[in-house]
């Protein structure tokens, strides 16, 4: 099996069987690819992806950006926290890509641990500012120094991510070698946990 061919459709419904009403929840810092793994992710899985950003710019009518500008990074965070907490509680299979500060949320780490398995995709700072720079609607990286920035919230950051069941290292390669590694560690760690459905 190469790593862009799909699961095998036993295995699938073994590991699907196994993650039962969860959701598979990515976290991590802005550009370590939560969105673009995610959605191969959920292909291989067979499961429907959800961006969270993507909820939340519907939900309130705006962009991020624009949330950030007119309503601030307050309001912004109480949204973020409201729209996972919609989308886990439906119980509902799914893949969750999550926005880099949603995490460090107390209750929203609460949620997830409950009704989900979370993942963080780790990258080093030099991988994170090369992907960011490619996109100019990071509101919290509109500073003087976007790089010292974005290790200061890393360093900040990072012991929170750690508390997820899961840590992936993203790095400079194909996506799908990324996914790859998330479905291994994911049938790894239901075979695990006994307080998950047994895998065969």
């Amino acid at each position: 099996m190469t790593v862009a061919d799909p699961i095998d459709s036993l295995d699938r419904d073994e590991l699907r069987a196994a993650i039962g009403s969860r959701a598979i929840v990515l976290v991590g810092m802005m550009g370590s690819g939560k969105s673009s793994v995610g959605r191969r992710l959920a292909t291989r899985l067979g499961l429907p992806f959800v961006d969270a950003d993507t909820e939340i710019e519907t939900a309130a009518g705006m962009t991020i950006s624009e949330i950030f500008a007119q309503r601030g990074e307050t309001e912004f965070r109480n949204g973020e926290r409201r729209v996972i907490g919609r989308i886990l509680t439906t119980r509902t299979p799914l893949v969750l890509a999550t926005g880099g500060g949603a995490f460090m949320n107390a209750e929203t780490r609460a949620r997830i641990a409950d009704l989900g398995i979370s993942i963080w995709l780790k990258a080093e700072p030099e991988v994170l500012m090369r992907r960011v720079r490619k996109r100019s609607n990071r509101p919290l990286l509109q500073t003087a120094d976007p790089e010292g920035t974005l290790r200061a919230m890393l360093a900040e950051r990072e012991p929170v991510y750690a508390l997820s069941d899961l840590t992936l290292v993203s790095r400079d390669e194909p996506h799908d070698v990324v996914v790859s590694a998330a479905i291994t560690a994911l049938e790894r760690h239901l075979r695990a946990d006994p307080d998950r459905k047994p895998m065969s």
